[in-house]
């Protein structure tokens, strides 16, 4: 018997980096997987990789008809959902003075609108004592120049933690968030630097990891799993830095 066994889990984000992992993991453990992520392609090879126990619904988090699509699929075939890990993000980085509208609304749009959006929209379905992991960062405590918009949008996502936790007790739903330090995943890919730039980010983050080393994104799904799983049912509102040491020493 998988740690999951029987339960029905949605990850956003789902079709690579820590979102994948998890899903991977998630089904190993026994669960019945619906992933979702913008790019058909990679959601399609994805749900190939985990395999029978993954259900793909193409969509973009930001967009409140694509979740309603979601979670009127998720109805139609299980019913309920047991376990939600609110994954899915975006990561860019810019001086305080570059940051313009655009910038600000597409991070808002994802890592905090569509975070909230996806708990809101998955809560008629969710089962009493179910598990919400939100993904945050170390950024929501960092200050690291050039993430100031990333930064906010990720300190929001721990604020919601604390507020859900009080307003879920009666469903006795727990919200944990997981707040992952520098992970070898796509997203770095995605920051705007070039390729020097990204050389010394690397030698940057190393020296400031007291494990001396960037995490893998299935050092990260462990952790999720974790909050996931009846092994936390003590567990709720905190904020579990996956990071090397990087936060606390």
């Amino acid at each position: 018997m998988g740690r999951l066994s029987g339960k029905i889990a949605v990850v956003t984000g789902g079709n690579s980096g820590i979102g994948l992992a998890t899903a991977e993991l998630f089904a190993k453990e026994g669960a019945q997987v619906v992933v979702t992520g913008r790019r058909k392609a990679e959601l399609d090879a994805a749900v190939a990789r985990i395999g029978a126990s993954a259900v793909g619904v193409q969509g973009d988090v930001s967009s409140l008809e694509d979740l309603d699509r979601l979670y009127a699929e998720v109805k139609e075939r299980f019913g309920r959902i047991d376990i939600l890990f609110a994954n899915a993000g975006v990561a860019r980085v810019a001086p305080f003075e570059a940051v313009d509208e655009a910038f600000f609304d597409e991070l808002f749009g994802v890592n905090v609108k569509g975070l909230l959006f996806s708990v809101q929209k998955a809560l008629p379905l969710f089962s009493d004592g179910g598990a919400i992991v939100l993904n945050s960062s170390v950024a929501n405590t960092s200050g690291a120049p050039g993430f100031g918009v990333y930064g906010a949008t990720k300190a929001a996502v721990r604020s919601f933690a604390r507020t859900w936790t009080n307003e879920l007790k009666d469903r006795n739903i727990r919200v944990n968030v997981v707040s992952p330090g520098p992970v070898e995943t796509p997203i770095f890919g995605t920051l705007g630097f070039s390729a020097s730039q990204l050389d010394e980010f690397d030698e940057h983050v190393k020296s400031r990891v007291p494990l001396g080393r960037f995490g893998r994104p299935e050092e990260i799904a462990e952790a999720v799993l974790f909050l996931a799983s009846s092994a936390s049912s003590y567990v709720a509102g905190v904020d579990l830095y996956v990071d090397g040491g990087m936060v606390a020493v």
